[in-house]
């Protein structure tokens, strides 16, 4: 019950330093392979797409699934239709051949 409070707490405390993890990208990358010129490019292109676009990277990747994801999602209802459609008709069919 305390590590719940504790996390709630943490939650609202730390809610308004989202916008500041931008640096983080960056960061890692100078303490992985120290150079200082990558992690400059990879912050200036961060910002030259937020710039551009209105969206960050993130954003953009996270648009691109969601729209993969819909995607798939009407493959399948269509899938699934077509499968029913399919058959109803070899049933009606069958039952005409069967009349005959």
């Amino acid at each position: 019950m305390g590590k719940f409070f504790l996390l709630l707490l943490s939650i609202l405390l730390l809610n308004a330093c989202a916008q500041s993890t931008a640096l983080i990208g960056p960061a890692i990358t100078i303490g992985n392979t120290g150079n200082v010129l990558q992690a400059g490019y990879s912050y200036g292109s961060n910002v030259a797409i937020k710039h551009t676009t209105g969206k960050t990277p993130g954003e953009h990747i996270t648009t691109y699934v969601e729209e993969k994801k819909e995607e798939k999602k009407i493959r399948k209802e269509l899938a699934k239709y077509l499968k029913s459609h399919i058959e109803n008709m070899r049933t009606k069919l069958s039952n005409k051949n069967n009349l005959n």
